[in-house]
């Protein structure tokens, strides 16, 4: 019982989060902010979607070939279509729970290019770890560039006085920290837990965190490496620009504004299913930042969120029918060799 309720719970929970940013996006939307949002959508270049969609799906298939590095150093040698596949059903599968597409992914390419489970898992963890490396670097440029940044988030997200704005700060982490621990004892007691069983888990995952930075040091394409994971990011970030010159209010931003967009579109994708809520919301609010219409900055928010569900929800569902195809002679072989 508890196994089956824990992902719906945490599907309500993520949903009800995104269903709260759409709330606050739109909640104080003036008359005005409607019309400017019309204008906006009825005058936007919607052509663009079509390079927006290449850049995005190129970055997917970028995603899949560094993917791939990884694992080759284990022994194993997944083709690129498969590797592919597999990302983009995980994509797919995070619209609905937020990192339940990072198993998927590796238990789908594990059945079919039979890699185990346990060593994917791995080279997922360790991805992360780069990806996060990756976004705190891109923080710490997005700020170098523009000094002021952080004063101007503070007083857009946290709206005060400078001491208000800090005790605001220190009241939401608190909230956070406070959630957390209420979190982890109820899961204690509907999952009767106990603190034994937390150090196992985090010793569990402590032990594949390892054995995915491990697989590192093995690396025979270094450099290959290193250039996808510069793509991916370069290709996230030039797709919000490709936002920009959709709409004529914007055309005049450039690389400041490209970055910000690029921080706050990555916390808004991960925050909630699929982004919903949070990612249109964080966007609206940072192009505010450079003096945006509330209306056109919202319009800008959701295109772009919609432009990046519909490239995971036709990679993934293409996917998902072209992977089984793709390796129908392969499966009749392993389920003909199973019962010889």
């Amino acid at each position: 019982m508890t196994k089956r309720l824990r992902p719906i719970l945490r599907f309500i929970f993520f949903l009800g989060l995104g269903l709260f940013f759409v709330w606050g996006s739109v909640k104080d939307i003036a008359d005005t902010d409607r019309q400017h949002i019309s204008a906006a959508l009825r005058e936007a270049r919607y052509w663009l979607a079509i390079p927006g969609f290449l850049f995005l799906m190129l970055s997917h298939w970028v995603r899949a070939l560094r993917w791939k590095l990884l694992i080759e150093p284990l022994g194993y040698y997944p083709t690129k279509a498969n590797t592919f596949f597999a990302v983009m059903i995980g994509y797919l599968a995070n619209q609905a729970v937020p990192r339940l597409g990072e198993v998927l992914k590796c238990s789908t390419l594990a059945r079919y290019e039979k890699v185990p489970l346990d060593k994917l898992l791995g080279t997922v963890i360790l991805e992360r770890l780069i990806d996060t490396l990756c976004l705190g670097l891109i923080f710490l440029f997005t700020l170098g560039i523009q000094p002021d940044l952080y004063d101007r988030i503070m007083n857009t997200f946290f709206a005060g006085s400078e001491g208000s704005s800090k005790s605001n700060l220190l009241l939401y982490a608190a909230i956070a920290v406070a959630l957390v621990v209420l979190g982890i004892l109820a899961w204690m007691i509907i999952a009767k837990k106990s603190f034994a069983d937390i150090y196992r888990n985090i010793k569990n995952i402590v032990t594949r965190v390892w054995e995915g930075i491990a697989t590192i040091r093995h690396l025979k394409k270094r450099q290959a490496f290193v250039m996808y994971t510069l793509l991916i990011w370069f290709l996230y970030a030039i797709c919000g620009y490709i936002g920009f010159l959709a709409f004529e209010e914007m055309q005049h931003h450039g690389l400041k504004e490209m970055m910000t967009v690029l921080c706050a579109g990555s916390i808004g994708m991960v925050a909630t299913p699929g982004g919903i809520g949070a990612y249109a919301f964080l966007l609206q609010k940072t192009m505010q930042l450079y003096g945006s219409n509330s209306g056109i900055a919202l319009a800008y928010g959701w295109v772009m969120w919609l432009m990046q569900i519909v490239v995971v929800l036709v990679g993934g569902l293409l996917s998902l029918i072209l992977l089984p195809l793709r390796n129908k002679s392969t499966l009749l072989n392993s389920s003909t060799t199973n019962e010889k």
